[in-house]
C-alpha cells in the first residue's frame, strides 16, 4: 500500500524529534498509535461487513441453485407414497408380550435379537451400574472420627 523506504522512515523520525522535541515525542507517538489503531479497527469492521454481504449473496445464489435442482429432481422422480401396512402384519394391541416388551407373535421379518429403542427407559438408581456412590459409602472416602488429627 505505502512504499516507505527505511531511509525515508529515519528522515521522518529525525524531523519529528527536532520539531516535537524529545520531551513530548513519547506522548505524540502514543497519540499517533491510538489513531492508527482506531483506523485499523474501522478498516477491519468495514472489511468484515463487506465480507458478510458477499457471503450472504453467495448463499442466496446457492439456495436458488439448490431449489432449482430440487425441483428438477422432483419432476424427474415424482414422490409415490407407499401403501399403508396391512393390519394383519402388525401385532394385536392386546397380544402377550415377552420380557423385553416385544410382542410374542411378531412376524418372522422382525429380528427380536436386536436392541429395541426406548424413548425414556426407566432404571432404578440401585440397579444402574454407574449410579454415583454416596461419599460415606465410597471406599476411598475418609472416615469421620471423634478424635482430632495428631
Amino acid at each position: 500500500m505505502f512504499d516507505i523506504a527505511p531511509s525515508e522512515l529515519l528522515l521522518v523520525a529525525f524531523v519529528a524529534l527536532v520539531v516535537i522535541g524529545p520531551k513530548d515525542l513519547p506522548k505524540a507517538m502514543r497519540v499517533v498509535g491510538y489513531w492508527v489503531g482506531r483506523a485499523r479497527a474501522v478498516g477491519r469492521q468495514f472489511r468484515a461487513g463487506f465480507d458478510e454481504m458477499v457471503r450472504e449473496a453467495e448463499l442466496e445464489e446457492m439456495e436458488k441453485k439448490w431449489k432449482a435442482e430440487n425441483e428438477r429432481i422432483m419432476r424427474e422422480h415424482p414422490f409415490i407414497p407407499s401403501p399403508p401396512p396391512e393390519p394383519a402384519a402388525l401385532p394385536a394391541p392386546d397380544a402377550p408380550r415377552d420380557g423385553a416388551g416385544m410382542s410374542a407373535d411378531l412376524p418372522d421379518e422382525h429380528d427380536v435379537s436386536r436392541p429395541v429403542m426406548v424413548e425414556k427407559p426407566v432404571v432404578a438408581p440401585a440397579e444402574h451400574p454407574t449410579a454415583p456412590v454416596a461419599p460415606a459409602e465410597h471406599p476411598t472416602a475418609p472416615v469421620a472420627t471423634d478424635k482430632a488429627p495428631s
